[in-house]
């Protein structure tokens, strides 16, 4: 039961999260009208492909969360268990790389560049959030474990040997 239950706040933060993004991307969207660069309509597919596999990890990275950490991927319900599984063996932040390339992929969808640059400036929010909030906050919270896998898994280029 309480599996199920961290997992239902887990589904509604996700998709908290995801219509926030989404919301956001379509505000930004309006200052297409004053760029002259038009993306072409073959984009589009590539949005759909790029957001789906974004979908995918998103919510793999949500299950293990789930199943190995017993917590949510939110912040201010975090895994319980130190977790280094599923998409984590290969990359420490695979959550926000989904929820860019979810981002992304709209970005191509929608052909909008402002999405896009919107995308693009989330990776250096993300980045610095990472570096010098969650890292930190990592190591106090798991010690020794979380400096040892931060120091066999990069921070956002995938390591797959």
């Amino acid at each position: 039961m309480e599996t199920l239950l961290i997992a239902l706040r887990a589904l509604c933060y996700m998709v908290a999260f995801i219509w926030l993004f989404g919301w956001l991307a379509l505000r930004v969207q309006v200052w297409d009208q004053s760029v002259r660069v038009e993306l072409p309509p073959w984009i589009r597919m590539v949005g759909v492909v790029v957001m789906a596999l974004g979908t995918m990890l998103v919510f793999a990275c949500g299950g293990v969360f789930i199943a190995r950490g017993r917590g949510t991927p939110a912040i201010f319900d975090p895994p319980r268990q130190f977790v280094a599984a599923g998409p984590y063996k290969f990359v420490r932040n695979p959550m926000y790389i989904g929820g860019l390339a979810m981002l992304a992929g709209f970005g191509f969808f929608q052909r909008s560049i402002s999405i896009l640059l919107f995308a693009l400036s989330l990776v250096a929010l993300f980045h610095l959030f990472v570096r010098f909030v969650e890292e930190p906050g990592l190591e106090r919270r798991f010690g020794q474990s979380y400096r040892d896998y931060k120091q066999s898994v990069n921070r956002w280029v995938p390591r797959f040997s």
